[in-house]
């Protein structure tokens, strides 16, 4: 057994060491302004199933300096989703998103949802789920203790904490949800030069209007497999090709 343990120990090391060695030689070649071979073995390294913010941002930057917007755009969106408010990474993707050609007016967001919003994005579900099993245990205890106190003024105590305690849980409750919620929305980046985004999910419907290359888009459905419900961050509405975008 422990043979067996060592020797997965060593493969481990010498694929991470590998790895290793490939992300150097890779930004080796950025260095020397070889940014298709970069991106060569940039994805080698994702297609051996290594995933990470600086893997992706430094491919997004190959993408930036052959001017290809779309892959640009959209491995800058991978490596922000591994390091979410990353300034860097932020910078560079104002940069590139500057390049495409469609610019909405993004939809007001009330003060209180944003709040809400980057709440529940502090923390992550799983440490909201745990929260709210201790809120939970916390109200057994403090009825419990309301029910064994005979001082008057303790179990006055004990009652006002259990629905402060309860007010507190339905809050964090609430944010669990909203949590579960961001983190199912579907994302995607347009990767076709211009597409017609129709009414319906049909090419013979009326075109309500055209994205082009880069743009970012919100998927809400998708139909049959070959057609997606789309909406823009100005609020607008339509269905796009599966093959016109690339998931995030």
């Amino acid at each position: 057994m422990k043979k067996h343990i060592l020797l997965f120990w060593l493969v481990g090391f010498l694929g991470f060491s590998q790895e290793n060695s490939l992300f150097d030689e890779a930004n080796t070649l950025y260095n020397s302004g070889k940014y298709e071979n970069a991106i060569s073995i940039y994805q080698q390294i994702i297609n051996d199933g290594l995933h990470s913010s600086a893997l992706y941002f430094n491919m997004a930057n190959c993408y930036y300096k052959l001017n290809k917007i779309a892959p640009s755009i959209y491995h800058y969106e991978k490596a922000l989703k591994l390091s979410p408010g990353d300034q860097d990474i932020l910078n560079n993707l104002s940069f590139a998103e500057q390049m495409t050609i469609d610019k909405f007016d993004v939809v007001p967001e009330m003060k209180m949802t944003k709040l809400f919003n980057k709440i529940a994005h502090s923390f992550h579900v799983d440490a909201w789920a745990v929260l709210c099993v201790l809120l939970m245990c916390m109200i057994v205890l403090c009825f419990i203790s309301y029910y064994l106190m005979q001082n008057t003024k303790s179990k006055r105590t004990f009652f006002i904490l259990g629905l402060v305690l309860i007010l507190v849980l339905i809050s964090t409750f609430s944010l669990l949800n909203k949590k579960q919620e961001l983190d199912h929305n579907r994302f995607a980046v347009i990767f076709s030069q211009e597409v017609s985004i129709k009414s319906e999910p049909n090419l013979k419907s009326d075109t309500a209007f055209i994205l082009h290359e880069g743009t970012k888009v919100q998927i809400l459905e998708v139909y049959k497999d070959t057609w997606s419900k789309i909406k823009l961050i100005d609020g607008k509405v339509g269905w796009v090709l599966n093959d016109a975008f690339k998931e995030l």
